[in-house]
């Protein structure tokens, strides 16, 4: 057989960062498509430094080990990455893996995201479960925490494409205060040889206003003690204020051990199934400021990013829509992620509701229309942010017959199986 032609691929493209590498590998490894990416992480020199971070080295160096690819570039620092995958996915017996990162810092749910794709298609005859541990960084910035993982994306990857996974957080790290590595596991059942990754309901779904009225709004704080009760007060008011008659709930109260580890997570539920994340981890001058004053910060900022959220009224958040362009690219068929259109200027300079005015126009925008129009995939482009555009672009390379259409707004993916 022919081998298959080196893709070569700009690590300056679209957003430039780390989920390029992290695509690209992990869909190299599950087509065994062979690829060079040059300039990695090209459009970080400014802010956090380009080439490979240690997270990076600890995915690739697994995948490699479990492809048996030929790999050069595989260090920190590395701005150029050749990665020539030889063994598919059902190649893979062993059933335990542990994976130990570079460093505290690493984040262990990048490291997981970069995997799973190839884990996901490794069906062995055996049938068990693939148990995996991660040790690293468990709430890290520039990266999804354990929390959203755990309570946005695999919930989601569940309802919407029947993959359970289960999971335990064992040890939480942060990036900042004492350096330890935390540790998650994981358990799934990967798919049977013969099967594809498919969508559990009908693509074309109609979105009404039911989809957007919210049942509750669960939260997560991981602070240091003294900022528990004020921040928990705050939030208690902030959200009250912007969603009147929705339940608030708190679901994760934690010590974070020091001064600068603060983190606030707020999961939307909506009365149909639909969720909506959104985060913040404080990265500013904090010493100086009194608990009650830091407390209502963090609050006021989180809580009106989840209002602006819920307002644009897409059926996955931001975060969650380019988190999903890898498994609609490798499932059976048509699946559609969309979302609607900006929170409208006079919520987004008051932060004050206005009953979802612009609803009407942002269901508009998220009908599918009866005609398709094919999208050109040779650059990023679409609807979404800039991560979701380059998610598209890069699987549109490494996958050349899925096909998008409308803006991105509908997927018809490759349908992938091993025999």
């Amino acid at each position: 057989m022919k081998p298959a032609r080196l893709l070569h691929l700009d690590g300056r493209t679209g957003e430039g960062g780390g989920q390029l590498v992290r695509i690209a590998c992990a869909l190299s490894a599950v087509t065994s498509r062979p690829i060079r990416i040059h300039h990695v992480r090209g459009n970080r020199q400014s802010q956090r430094g380009g080439g490979l971070k240690a997270q990076h080295v600890s995915a690739i160096k697994w995948l490699a080990e479990s492809t048996r690819a030929e790999v050069d570039g595989l260090a920190v620092g590395s701005h150029t990455l050749e990665f020539r995958p030889t063994l598919p996915p059902t190649a893979l017996e062993d059933r335990n893996f542990t994976i130990i990162a570079g460093n505290s810092a690493s984040s262990t749910l990048l490291i997981f995201q970069a995997i799973f794709p190839f884990l996901l298609f490794a069906g062995y005859e055996s049938r068990d479960p693939i148990e995996l541990e991660i040790h690293g960084g468990t709430n890290v910035p520039f990266s999804l925490s354990y929390e959203y993982l755990d309570q946005v994306l695999l919930p989601t990857l569940q309802d919407k494409f029947g993959v359970t996974v289960e999971r335990q957080l064992k040890k939480r790290s942060w990036a900042v205060g004492p350096q330890t590595r935390g540790c998650v596991w994981l358990r799934f059942q990967p798919l049977s040889r013969g099967n594809t990754l498919k969508l559990q309901e009908p693509w074309n779904k109609p979105v009404s206003a039911d989809d957007f009225k919210l049942k509750k709004i669960d939260v997560s704080i991981l602070v240091p003690f003294t900022l528990r009760e004020p921040l928990q007060k705050a939030l208690e008011d902030d959200l009250n204020q912007l969603f009147p008659s929705v339940d608030i709930n708190f679901v994760v109260l934690e010590d974070s051990g020091h001064g600068s580890r603060m983190y606030t997570l707020l999961v939307a539920h909506s009365q149909t199934g639909l969720r909506w994340g959104r985060d913040y981890m404080y990265d500013k001058a904090w010493k100086k400021k009194r608990p009650e004053a830091l407390s209502a910060e963090i609050s006021r900022k989180v809580s009106k990013d989840m209002f602006e959220e819920v307002t644009i009224c897409g059926v996955v958040d931001e975060h969650l829509q380019d988190q999903l362009v890898v498994f609609q690219a490798l499932a059976e068929g048509r699946s559609s992620f969309p979302r609607g259109s900006e929170a409208t200027d006079q919520v987004a300079e008051s932060g004050v509701p206005d009953e979802l005015g612009n609803l009407d126009t942002s269901l508009k925008n998220l009908a599918l229309d009866n005609e398709t129009r094919k999208d050109k995939t040779h650059e990023p482009s679409g609807q979404g942010s800039t991560h979701t555009t380059t998610a598209r672009w890069v699987a549109s390379e490494l996958l050349p017959t899925v096909q998008w259409f409308n803006k991105g707004t509908i997927c018809e993916g490759l349908g992938l199986s091993f025999s």
